[in-house]
């Protein structure tokens, strides 16, 4: 089934040049970049993002840390794209990513794990919305 989810090259992945080696990967494994575009996210919309997680110990610091710099955001549409997605990016923990994988590739620790991408459909229709707006193309 086509779906569409939202990734996010984090500071870390930004700082050091990855953004389109990392969404090359992407469109070479049958994803459309939608829409995409570079922004410094405000606080306040950061906040909004990670609010489910609002009362664990690491929120402040994933908050301070997505604010830090600027990141690219883009929309992805291909068939199964959340899980074909979180399969390329590889688990949270590059420790654990396998090579090949994005964070297995760049990822330097838990918190600076170089992308973000959605959970599920349902967070993805939602991160879209909160990135993008209403309706994007």
């Amino acid at each position: 089934m086509r779906e569409r989810t939202l990734i996010i090259v984090k500071p870390d992945g930004v700082e050091r040049g990855l953004s389109d080696q990392i969404l090359e990967r992407f469109t070479a494994n049958g994803f459309t970049v939608v829409q995409r575009k570079e922004m410094t996210i405000p606080r306040s919309l950061a906040e909004q993002h990670y609010a489910e997680h609002v009362n664990k110990p690491f929120f402040p610091s994933v908050v301070n840390y997505m604010t830090s710099g600027p990141v690219v955001v883009a929309i992805l549409e291909g068939e199964d794209a959340v899980a074909r997605a979180r399969a390329l990016m590889g688990p949270t923990d590059p420790a654990k990513a396998t090579p090949g994988t994005i964070r297995g590739d760049f990822g330097e620790s838990i918190d600076r794990n170089t992308i973000h991408g959605s959970d599920s459909a349902e967070s993805a229709q939602r991160e879209i919305h909160l990135f993008f707006g209403e309706n994007p193309n």
